[in-house]
């Protein structure tokens, strides 16, 4: 569930800037309010770091497919290359699993590992 309402805000990231980008200030109050929630929600069961990180790179991703798609932004195959890298980056970081916290109470900050038989902790 939390990965959805990540996605979810995402998308909502893509139209609020898209909005702002075109004068739209009730859409993008809308749209950056709700996206906002939507992260801090998604925050309370993904790792900061990761959420963030995928909230960013899906809703530049978005953003600029739809302004290429709308004709704002030129289309090229480079664009095209390094977009579909971002989006590729993110569905990594959906693949990771985080390791427990340490039980010593140390407050050490949490690794990541792929996901996957034979993953070792060192």
């Amino acid at each position: 569930m939390h990965w959805g309402v990540l996605l979810a805000s995402a998308v909502l990231e893509a139209v609020w800037a898209t909005a702002l980008s075109r004068g739209s200030y009730v859409v993008f109050i809308v749209a950056v309010t709700l996206s906002m929630v939507g992260l801090s929600f998604a925050m309370k069961r993904i790792s900061v770091g990761t959420a963030y990180a995928v909230w960013v790179g899906i809703g530049a991703a978005l953003t600029v497919t739809w302004a290429m798609i709308t004709g704002t932004e030129p289309v090229s195959a480079w664009r095209i290359v390094f977009l579909t890298g971002i989006i590729a980056c993110v569905i990594g970081l959906k693949f990771l699993r985080e390791r427990p916290e340490p039980a010593d109470g140390s407050g050490a900050v949490a690794e990541l590992e792929p996901l996957g038989p034979g993953t070792s902790d060192h």
